[in-house]
């Protein structure tokens, strides 16, 4: 079976060719993140015009590449959502016209399934059951992945979610677009201890998140430096609070990816999401080690955790992990008869029940 995947849920266009046989054949991606840039943030208008123009050039290009035609397609996979509304409409009319035209089906993906399933990718690709951290864009979640399609919402953020966190900060402190790498840049030049942030919800006892409380313990922090500064920030002192921001998050994640493999007694930890690029962030989670408990001791001796990450070039949106996510569910492929996308679509109606 071979798919076309087709990603357009926000600011890159994404198209691949995967093969359940011979698995990722092909992908091209495109990121409009040069043509934001000028505004300071993803204009959607704009984001939906441009997927429209990369869309034909890229599956063309990638089907070159694979050595393929558009009669070797088997079915068409694409965002359905969550996402912004017009630019999943560019992406899914594509895919439905495509599909319609050589009356083959399609198979509509939740965004965050496809970056749930991404480290499968990889050359060394996880055993199941996992605990996955997904860390992308509005969403911070953790969730128990016992084979594909069996997934159990552990816990969330119930406010901004870690990459927003990183996104809003970098604005305060007047960082270009796209601010949470810039952010992730600067504070590999913080001094550590220079500042000490919050890190919320780090002894809740579940797993819960909550990084609108540091994003305001940021804010305050930058309008006393101001203060004191003439309205001006060092550079060096940028680069502190870049520094103690970034490690009060990545505090909070390892200690909420520890609770949550202590929880399931699991052994293996998936981080998957643009913001499971954080350097940072993969060298605290690769560490990371879980005391079990054991009948007539209080302590047995911390056992090691293999943590996975898919590979650099698929932590952000892609076309990729799209194509294998609907390479994946061959039973949700349907005429290409209609559709519609969900950019407000609940991440609970493609898992079972929170524990």
């Amino acid at each position: 079976m071979l798919v076309l995947g087709i990603e357009s849920s926000c600011d890159e266009t994404g198209v691949a060719l995967y093969s359940r046989t011979h698995g990722l054949l092909a992908h091209r991606l495109h990121t409009q993140m040069a043509m934001h840039a000028e505004y300071g943030g993803v204009v959607p208008e704009l984001a939906s015009r441009d997927h429209i123009r990369r869309l034909v050039p890229l599956t063309r290009a990638c089907l070159a590449d694979a050595g393929k035609s558009h009669a070797d397609i088997d079915a068409v996979a694409y965002t359905q959502g969550p996402g912004l509304g017009g630019a999943l409409l560019a992406g899914a009319s594509y895919a439905n016209a495509l599909a319609f035209a050589l009356g083959k089906p399609v198979i509509p993906v939740h965004h965050l399934e496809g970056h749930l399933l991404s480290p499968l990718l990889s050359a060394d690709p996880p055993p199941f059951p996992f605990v996955a951290l997904l860390v992308s864009g509005g969403h911070t979640q953790f969730m128990a992945v016992r084979g594909i399609g069996d997934y159990t919402l552990l816990g969330e953020s119930v406010d901004d979610a870690a990459g927003e966190a990183f996104d809003k900060t970098a604005k305060l402190l007047g960082l270009p677009y796209p601010g949470g790498a810039k952010l992730a840049e600067l504070a590999e030049s913080g001094r550590p201890g220079a500042f000490d942030f919050p890190r919320p919800m780090l002894h809740s006892h579940d797993l819960q998140m909550s990084f609108s409380g540091l994003k305001t313990a940021v804010l305050t922090a930058v309008e006393k430096v101001r203060a004191e500064y003439g309205g001006s920030v060092p550079e060096q002192t940028r680069n502190d609070i870049c520094r103690a921001f970034e490690d009060a998050v990545t505090d909070v994640l390892a200690a909420k990816a520890r609770k949550a493999l202590a929880d399931t007694g699991w052994r293996t930890l998936v981080v998957a999401g643009g913001v499971g690029a954080n350097r940072k962030l993969r060298r605290r989670l690769s560490e990371i080690t879980v005391r079990a408990a054991a009948k007539g001791r209080l302590k047995t001796p911390p056992e090691a955790v293999r943590t996975y990450f898919p590979p650099l070039e698929y932590c952000t949106d892609n076309g990729a992990m799209i194509a294998l996510a609907g390479a994946m569910h061959p039973e949700r492929a349907q005429p290409a008869q209609g559709f519609d996308v969900k950019p407000r679509w609940p991440l609970a109606e493609i898992v079972s029940q929170a524990v």
